[in-house]
């Protein structure tokens, strides 16, 4: 009997093996294919564009990520509208130091002290919109860091969609952007930044590919016109969806129009994560995710690759074959790791925490069997309860 269980373990753990390396090889390919048809969109779309920032304190790298937003080269008027809950919030502060630097954009601070759902964030953006001018709207977290040509690239990505109207595919309603992360000293936060470029990136490419084309949004960037918008029902039914990049790219598709992955890729800032607060903003992810998509959580232990090969090597109890085996998976999670983090995204720090590859994947399994446990999660210092996409305060005791 217990044989025969050992066997079975052994089997098991063989066969997920080369399922997760035939995960990294699915995930090249489809890096390659991006790389092969992602083109710069054309410069000749320019509209007007009113970028929204909700705002709720001072993050790392903040005022240069605001300060890129302000040097671009881009041909359209554009605004810049900055949300606060207070004007007391030392984000008010920030915004007002931007203005003094940048006399020649138009940029504004809101204050929107009434909240519309346990989403802040989303309750400020559905403010801004209403004080927004342009036909555009563009969404991105505060600490996203943009190239000089960002706005036209973005923007160029609508244009492209009129160009392709004669053919059976709907309009552009959204365009969104891959990202990269920049670390800040600590290990979480290193930790962080590798898994966006080696776990995360790979499976929008992935998924990509698969689905062909994206299904959802990223909150690096949310650019819709206000026609798509209204047709998916507006900002205001999302106020209180924890994933509402997720969600409004879902709903513009919904209501018939098409999400476009611009060539752009941009940088988000990830904070010196101590390990509990890495933790819970790993957890939080990955709760949303088993929310959002239950079966496509659990088709994840796939992407867990290394850690699987891991295991098999002592399931079957140092076997030549699971040596063959964990090297041959250690190479393809390389390759992965190289081609999206390094081509793709031009993360230029791939190379240098490849060492921390290991030890990543063997948190993220821990991650990803946490991540069925429960339904709670905390966010910026609060805990909610996470059930069908929305979130409600969590009352004492639970």
């Amino acid at each position: 009997m217990t044989h025969g269980l050992a066997l079975a373990l052994e089997t098991v753990t063989t066969v997920l093996t080369v399922a997760g390396m035939g995960y990294f090889l699915a995930a090249i390919v489809a890096a390659r294919n991006y790389l092969r048809e992602r083109r710069v969109a054309s410069a000749d779309f320019a509209p007007g564009v009113s970028i929204l920032k909700s705002l709720k304190g001072l993050d790392p790298g903040m005022m240069d990520a605001f300060r890129s937003h302000c040097r671009q080269s881009y041909a359209g008027e554009f605004e810049m509208l900055f949300g606060v809950s207070s004007l007391e919030d030392p984000a008010a502060a920030a915004v007002e130091q931007l203005k003094a630097e940048f006399p020649e954009r138009t940029i504004r601070l809101v204050e929107c002290p009434e909240r519309l759902g346990t989403n802040g964030k989303v309750s400020t953006l559905v403010k801004l919109a209403g004080h927004a001018r342009h036909g555009f709207l563009l969404i991105n977290d505060s600490d996203i860091t943009v190239s000089p040509r960002y706005l036209e690239r973005v923007m160029g990505c609508f244009s492209a969609s009129a160009k392709t109207a004669g053919e059976d595919r709907p309009e552009v309603g959204l365009v969104t952007t891959l990202y990269r992360g920049r670390a800040h000293g600590t290990i979480g936060s290193r930790l962080e930044a590798l898994g966006i470029a080696t776990d995360f990136m790979p499976g929008v490419l992935l998924s990509k590919m698969i689905e062909g084309g994206l299904r959802y949004g990223l909150g690096s960037t949310l650019a819709v016109s206000r026609e798509a918008l209204e047709r998916a029902g507006g900002l205001l039914p999302l106020v209180d969806y924890l994933a509402d990049d997720y969600e409004l790219g879902a709903r513009v598709v919904k209501a018939g129009n098409r999400v476009a992955l611009c060539a752009e890729v941009v940088e988000t800032s990830i904070p010196a994560y101590r390990w509990s607060g890495f933790l819970d903003h790993q957890l939080r992810w990955a709760r949303t995710v088993r929310d959002a998509r239950p079966w496509g959580y659990a088709g994840l232990i796939f992407t867990h690759g290394l850690g699987l090969a891991l295991l098999n090597l002592l399931a079957s109890g140092l076997s030549p074959l699971s040596f063959w085996l964990l090297g041959l998976s250690f190479f393809l999670r390389l390759a992965q790791a190289m081609t999206v983090g390094a081509e793709v995204l031009g993360d230029h720090e791939v190379l240098a925490r490849l060492w921390l590859l290991p030890l990543r994947d063997l948190v993220a399994i821990g991650v990803w069997v946490a991540g069925f446990a429960g339904n709670t999660i905390v966010w910026r210092g609060e805990r909610f309860v996470l059930k069908g996409g929305k979130l409600r305060e969590q009352e004492s005791g639970i």
